[in-house]
């Protein structure tokens, strides 16, 4: 367990590292553009290359490949699963290539449909410019999978990085010096963009050459590529669903005016950063472990490492999402609040934040839950559940979106999330007994009154600051470098005079990383 915590440590770390790249590129663009119609067209030109990314790249193709690739490399070894490898990459480049055609062409024309608003014909222009992207992404998802069966976590976990340098280099440098129009920056953003998917690509193809893999096309149809067709379809149908769910949200936000998609598209990038930094972190290290307990038929094993996942998952994103909702206004003022990001701005996104986070530790959960379905090879239940949480979200969206406006569509979307969450569960726990919540629920008393403990510490220590002589920056900046650490250091001790399960496996890690390195020097 220790190994895994550590692999779980590198591939948080290194995900800090990109999250607050991440933050990095969101301020500089907020701040160029502010949350007007150049980047709320950027924002929602750029969903539709995520959203194919993720239904051919890392949603159901990954889900599909990773048992399957563990398969192929128990049977065969090394040179079966690079031989599945090039099979499956060389399909992509076919399909991904043949898509990326047709959909430059279908948008770059799409003025030949008059009558609408310029901002939705410089989204369709956007797209058209960023499509190549999604070639280049899922294949670089393929690659990613690879080596993290092959235990190789960090390369995969560099790969937004690249992304985000190439963005920040090309929009802070490039294009802030040498465009003088607000179009020509937004293009030298979509070049940061192919460029950031290139070397994401390139790196992990880089190294899985550097152990072994020799790339070559390879379109012939083995029972093992036949295995993952069938495991991705119904996959891919849940995925879709949850895809079209995002684009959707993105299209009805864009819908509204013309900061509402920046607006949500901000505040979803600062929630998906406690998931992304540890929540994906678990469920990239925990996945191929479980899926290789399935293959070997050792489901006790399989049970015990999912819920020591979602243990270490929940321990972290239920108080990141109360710290969210009760700083959400001082997060969003230090972050964000530069150029042409106003006062207005950070009003109108705190409260989308908060919202955000009443969801993050279901989202958290769902991502593991999907995976432990996935890997038993059953992609039909999440698909089905996805379906109801699409219908759901939906319904309340084309709802809410004219009574709540941008908030509308942030509560429908946590509300399908928490329904989703609770139904993958029950129906993880029907098909495999050994997967029910048992002792964990003890586990979520303890971490839920450690919470409380420190929201009242956040909530009491933030009016404090708001009421006492310290004012505006000042107080927003001891708010998150001052108040947040020491509530923190208050939930960790709460957590370990409660006796939290697991810590012992939290000090054997401590020991092994610093003591080891005292004994050796």
């Amino acid at each position: 367990m220790s190994k895994k915590l550590k692999h779980i440590g590198i591939v948080s770390l290194l995900t800090v590292g990109s999250r607050v790249l991440g933050l990095v590129r969101d301020t500089l663009s907020l701040a160029i553009f502010g949350t007007g119609e150049y980047y709320s067209a950027f924002v929602t030109a750029f969903s539709l290359p995520n959203l194919f990314r993720r239904l051919l790249g890392e949603g159901s193709l990954t889900a599909a490949f990773v048992p399957t690739l563990q398969d192929e490399l128990k049977d065969r070894g090394r040179a079966g699963a690079f031989g599945l490898l090039n099979k499956v990459v060389s399909w992509l480049v076919v399909v991904t290539g043949v898509m990326v055609v047709l959909a430059m062409l279908a948008f770059s024309q799409s003025r030949m449909l008059p009558g609408h608003e310029s901002r939705w014909y410089l989204a369709a222009d956007l797209t058209a410019l960023l499509f190549p992207y999604l070639a280049m992404i899922c294949i670089a998802a393929a690659l990613n999978a690879t080596l993290n069966v092959f235990d190789h976590f960090t390369e995969p976990a560099l790969s937004p990085i690249w992304l985000n340098l190439a963005m920040i280099l090309s929009l802070g440098g490039a294009g802030w010096k040498l465009a003088s129009t607000e179009l020509g920056r937004m293009h030298w953003l979509c070049a940061g963009v192919l460029v950031g998917g290139f070397l994401q690509m390139a790196v992990p193809a880089g190294v899985l050459v550097r152990i072994g893999w020799r790339p070559r096309m390879d379109l012939r149809v083995s029972p093992r590529v036949r295995e993952i067709v069938a495991l991705m379809a119904p996959g891919l149908f849940g995925s879709a669903i949850y895809q079209i769910n995002v684009y959707v949200s993105r299209l009805f936000a864009f819908s509204i005016d013309d900061s509402a998609a920046s607006l949500l598209f901000a505040a979803n990038r600062l929630m998906e950063l406690p998931i992304g930094v540890f929540a994906i972190a678990v469920a990239t290290v925990v996945y191929p472990l479980i899926a290789r307990h399935a293959a070997e038929g050792n489901f006790g094993r399989m049970a015990d490492d999912y819920r020591k996942g979602l243990r270490l998952i929940l321990i972290i994103n239920l108080p990141a999402a109360a710290g969210l909702a009760l700083l959400s206004e001082p997060i969003v003022r230090v972050l964000f609040q530069h150029g042409q990001f106003h006062a207005n701005d950070t009003r109108a996104m705190a409260p989308l934040l908060a919202l955000f986070a009443l969801g993050m530790p279901f989202f958290s959960v769902v991502s593991l839950t999907t995976r432990a379905f996935y890997a038993v090879k059953d992609t039909v239940t999440p698909v089905k559940l996805a379906a109801m949480s699409f219908v759901v979200n939906l319904g309340l969206s084309w709802y809410l979106k004219d009574v709540l406006g941008a908030p509308g569509l942030v509560l429908a979307s946590t509300v399908a999330v928490i329904l989703q969450t609770a139904l993958m569960q029950r129906q993880l726990a029907r098909a495999l007994p050994g997967m029910k919540f048992g002792d964990l629920w003890r586990t979520i008393g303890k971490v839920l009154v450690a919470t409380l403990v420190m929201g009242v510490a956040v909530l009491g220590g933030w009016r404090a600051l708001q009421t006492g002589t310290l004012h505006g920056r000042t107080a927003d900046l001891l708010a998150i470098f001052a108040l947040i650490p020491v509530s923190v250091a208050l939930y960790a001790g709460v957590l370990w005079w409660l006796k939290i399960e697991g810590r012992d496996e939290f000090k054997a890690l401590y020991q092994r990383l610093f003591k080891g390195k005292k004994s050796e020097s």
